[in-house]
């Protein structure tokens, strides 16, 4: 391996990494470093997030840089503000011995006026997101005829995010004898049109093989029922109680609402996605970055520019549908020769999106059983145990205070003492786990796929099954199924709206006709019987009640019975036409028709 300086690297920039920490060069710092010296072909460099690659083309092009000249000589163009300011911040601190040289970020959401002002006195490297360039080159502010130099950083994220006439009308700007280099985590097909398009000939650099996931990465899933995620969710971080990671989820959505779940649930936790303001955003990722927030969720865009070296732990709450997306994901934990661990949590149907995954990063994820409750207890019990051993013990300021507690707990001998002492862990942990569930689906159990010729079992036994509960829950009724228009997202929407505190957690729903079975924490049960007491879906009284054996179909069918005979008796003592008759079957199929339609415009009264 050869040292940055038989790369070819200048003395004050060596002086400046060397001080920085950098030893060895990384892998595409070693092979992109002296063609971007010493060739004039343009460049596609492939290396996974946290590999170097700001260093990579970072010190040739501040090397190559004129100091005596004011005009902007490289433009280094990214997709979101923080990685503008990122790599702003890199290329500042590698030149911290050239003194003529200065670096610009320009992004939008910060003054313009700042920026114009930095701008007229001179930059030599530009570092921006393409609007607010655009708009700075309209304006006559930003100048780029002697940029000999363009680098397009997260080329696969610029596509991603709609950038692509941007990029072209930034580059018309520019000489057509630039060098011009393109950095990505992945190479799609997308990406490779680009380099045909805007460069000549490019030569490619890859570290590793294409959307190849780092080799310190260990990759696991855990399966579960879709709606028991948030809970998989919650055991594995109980169960790392040191972890620091970041939660990716498929939408801002999603984001805000398992972010707000994990904070309401004492963790600590914050979100990051698009529909956060800018401070949000920049206070959120300072307070991760400094270790204050353990667990960040977040969008894959939101996410870019946000670079940690010591992540233990990313969590795919959702598999993307890119492959090369996971690759971007995993490859943020990992790096700087730690070891890391991508998990995904999945549910039986995502099985084939896992393996497709394998096959392409060459590699096989290792399937774990979701910790149990005995095992997150004994988890956390030794962490707290290893905390008390690495406490540090003020002895003089103490030592103050010793004589009135050690009088106060005289009477304790020492195994009380330590016995109260993980209570104080203990406690909470039991109190929250002792009645939950196994939520495991075994994976010998192919996520519950029955073998071909195996029927279906029908009768008296497979209802049984509906009408028990797991351990820890308690299996509800309500009287209104799929034949009064009533789903899953009906029935969220029902207890969410009527019930008061918390929000229950609601586990495996059957749908009936003329009923729906539905399991919640027993804890709840009472709760939401009280609560769906005066309720009416579409005029119809809403009964809710603990399942019993009792024949809920036959019950419906006297229901429809005794009604059919209610509406005859009112129809003859009226003395209906035939004609009126019709003219109400109509109406009655037509509030049928709008009470179906309109499931998601549903409105609960008391």
């Amino acid at each position: 391996m050869k040292s940055f300086e038989e790369l070819g690297v200048a003395p004050e920039l060596l002086k400046a990494i060397e001080e920085m920490g950098f030893e060895n060069p990384m892998p595409i710092q070693e092979m992109v470093i002296p063609h971007l010296l010493n060739e004039d072909g343009d460049v596609v460099g492939l290396a996974q997030t946290g590999t170097g690659k700001t260093a990579a083309f970072g010190l040739p092009v501040l090397q190559r840089i004129n100091p005596d000249s004011d005009s902007a000589q490289a433009l280094i163009i990214a997709p979101t503000r923080e990685l503008c300011l990122q790599i702003a911040g890199d290329l500042a601190d590698f030149s911290k011995y050239q003194d003529k040289i200065r670096i610009l970020p320009v992004y939008g959401g910060s003054s313009i006026d700042s920026q114009i002002r930095a701008l007229r006195k001179g930059v030599q490297v530009i570092v921006a997101t393409p609007g607010r360039l655009i708009d700075l080159i309209k304006r006559g502010e930003v100048k780029l005829n002697d940029v000999h130099t363009v680098i397009l950083d997260e080329a696969d994220e610029m596509l991603n995010m709609g950038f692509l006439d941007d990029i072209n009308q930034i580059l018309s700007h520019v000489p057509e004898e630039r060098k011009m280099l393109m950095f990505s985590a992945t190479m799609p097909k997308e990406i490779a049109n680009i380099a045909k398009r805007f460069m000549k000939e490019p030569v490619e650099f890859v570290a590793g093989n294409k959307n190849e996931g780092s080799k310190n990465v260990k990759h696991i899933y855990y399966m579960v029922k879709a709606h028991d995620k948030y809970l998989a969710l919650k055991r594995i971080a109980d169960n790392n109680p040191d972890i620091y990671g970041i939660i990716f989820c498929r939408t801002r959505k999603e984001t805000q609402e398992i972010a707000d779940k994990l904070i309401n649930d004492g963790y600590n936790a914050d979100c990051l996605h698009g529909d956060l303001s800018q401070q949000q955003r920049d206070l959120a990722m300072k307070k991760f970055r400094d270790h204050v927030t353990q667990l960040l969720v977040a969008t894959d865009v939101a996410a870019r520019g946000l670079d940690v070296d010591d992540l233990t732990h990313v969590i795919n709450y959702g598999l993307p549908d890119d492959v090369a997306v996971y690759t971007h994901r995993s490859g943020r934990t990992g790096r700087a020769n730690k070891t890391g661990v991508s998990v995904a949590i999945i549910h039986s149907r995502e099985k084939h999106k896992l393996r497709e995954i394998e096959k392409i990063i060459g590699k096989e994820f290792e399937y774990r059983k979701v910790p149990t409750p005995e095992h997150i207890i004994e988890k956390q019990l030794y962490n707290l145990a290893d905390r008390l051993e690495r406490v540090q013990v003020n002895e003089e300021e103490i030592n103050k205070y010793l004589p009135g507690v050690r009088k106060k707990l005289e009477w304790l001998s020492e195994e009380d003492l330590l016995k109260r002492v993980l209570s104080l862990e203990f406690n909470r942990l039991l109190a929250y786990y002792q009645h939950m569930p196994d939520i495991d689906l075994n994976e010998a159990d192919k996520g519950g796929r029955r073998e071909r010729g195996e029927k279906r079992e029908r009768g008296s036994k497979q209802d049984k099954d509906r009408r028990t509960a797991p351990d820890g829950m308690e299996r509800l009724m309500v009287n209104i199924g799929k034949a009064q228009g009533f789903f899953p997202g009906n029935l969220m929407e029902l207890v969410n709206s009527n019930v008061a505190g918390p929000k229950p957690e609601i586990g495996r729903i059957d749908l009936l006709p003329d009923y729906t079975l539905f399991d919640v924490r027993k804890d709840d049960a009472r709760r939401i019987l009280d609560a769906l007491k005066h309720v009416d879906f579409f005029g119809q009284h809403v009964r809710a009640e603990i399942a019993t054996d009792r024949d809920y179909k036959l019950e419906a069918k006297d229901r429809r019975e005794k009604a059919r005979r209610k509406s005859d008796k009112s129809g003859k003592g009226a003395g209906k036409s035939e004609k009126g008759a019709k003219g109400s079957k109509k109406g009655v199929k037509g509030k049928k028709e709008s009470k179906k339609g309109s499931n998601y415009e549903i409105f609960y009264k008391k």
